[in-house]
C-alpha cells in the first residue's frame, strides 16, 4: 500500500508542510518502507531499554545474547542481576540497563497480575497503551512508541529518535529548543490522526533516514537535500556560505598587483 497521496482536502499550517515533507522524503527513500523486524511487544521493550544511548548493532548483539543465556522474559526476570549484565554486556552502561530492565519486568508482572506479557496492548487506544508502558521505571515517549509500532501489534504510535529530531528542528516543524521527549507529542499532533501504522512508520523512518545520509548533525549536505525549498536552516547555510565565497572573491579582487 503506497503512503500516497496523502489527502484529499490540502491543509494550511505547519500540517500541511509536514504532509509536503512526508510526501517529498517519502519518494526519496522509497514508501512504503519494509518493515525491519516483528516481535513480541515486550522483547520490543526489552530491545527499546537496550538501544539507549547504544548503536544499533551493539544492542541487537545484546539482546540476541540475551535471549541465547535465558529461554523466557520470566528467567531475565529472576536471575542475579549480574548475569544478566553479562548478557548486555555489548550495550553501553550494561551495569544500569540490566537492573532497570529486571525492575520493569518485575513491574509488568506485578501491575498484570502475575502476567509477564504485554500481549493485552493490543486492545487498547494507542494514546492508553502509550501511558501505561509510560508508567513502567525508564520507559519514555521514544520507548513506548517504539513497542507499539515496531512490534507486531502495529499500532500508529510514531516514536522520534536523535536523526528524526534532528531533521525536525531543521526544517522548523518544532522549535529548536523543544527536546526529544516532548517532540513526540508536536510531531504527532502534525500527523492524520487516521493514518495506520505503516504511514506513521514511513514517516518516522523516511525523516531518520533523511538525517542518516543527508542532514548530516555536522556539515549536512544540504546541496543535495529533497526538501531545501521546505528547509529555512538549509536556506540560511548556503546563502552563509554563498555570501562567505562572494568575500572571499572580493578581497582577491582588491589585492594590488605585484
Amino acid at each position: 500500500m503506497s503512503s500516497l497521496p496523502l489527502f484529499p482536502e490540502v491543509p494550511t499550517g505547519p500540517i500541511a508542510k509536514a504532509l509536503r515533507v512526508h510526501e517529498r522524503l517519502c519518494a526519496e527513500y522509497g514508501c512504503p518502507i519494509p518493515w525491519f523486524r516483528s516481535q513480541d511487544p515486550l522483547s520490543e521493550l526489552v530491545s527499546a531499554l537496550l538501544s539507549h544511548r547504544t548503536r544499533n548493532a551493539s544492542s541487537g548483539a545484546a539482546f540476541r545474547q540475551l535471549r541465547a543465556r535465558f529461554p523466557t522474559w520470566e528467567a531475565v526476570r529472576d536471575a542475579p542481576c549480574v548475569e544478566v549484565q553479562e548478557a548486555i554486556s555489548p550495550v553501553t552502561w550494561p551495569e544500569q540497563k540490566a537492573p532497570r530492565i529486571q525492575q520493569v519486568l518485575r513491574c509488568i508482572t506485578d501491575r498484570r497480575g502475575g502476567e509477564l506479557s504485554l500481549d493485552f496492548l493490543a486492545e487498547l487506544p494507542v494514546r492508553e497503551a502509550r501511558d501505561w508502558l509510560e508508567h513502567l521505571p525508564g520507559v519514555g515517549p521514544k520507548s513506548s512508541a517504539a513497542t507499539l509500532l515496531f512490534s507486531r501489534l502495529r499500532k500508529p504510535a510514531l516514536p522520534v529518535d536523535s536523526h528524526h529530531h534532528r531533521v525536525a528542528v531543521r526544517l522548523g516543524l518544532i522549535p529548536e529548543t523543544t527536546a526529544v521527549g516532548p517532540a513526540h507529542r508536536l510531531l504527532e499532533a502534525q500527523l492524520p490522526p487516521d493514518w495506520d501504522a505503516q504511514r506513521v512508520y514511513d514517516n518516522h523512518e523516511a525523516l531518520m533516514l533523511h538525517g542518516q545520509r543527508c542532514c548530516f548533525y555536522r556539515e549536512p549536505a544540504c546541496q543535495r537535500c529533497a526538501v531545501l525549498d521546505l528547509c529555512p536552516t538549509g536556506q540560511a547555510r548556503l546563502a552563509s556560505q554563498r555570501g562567505a565565497r562572494s568575500a572571499g572573491d572580493s578581497e582577491e579582487e582588491e589585492l594590488p598587483a605585484t
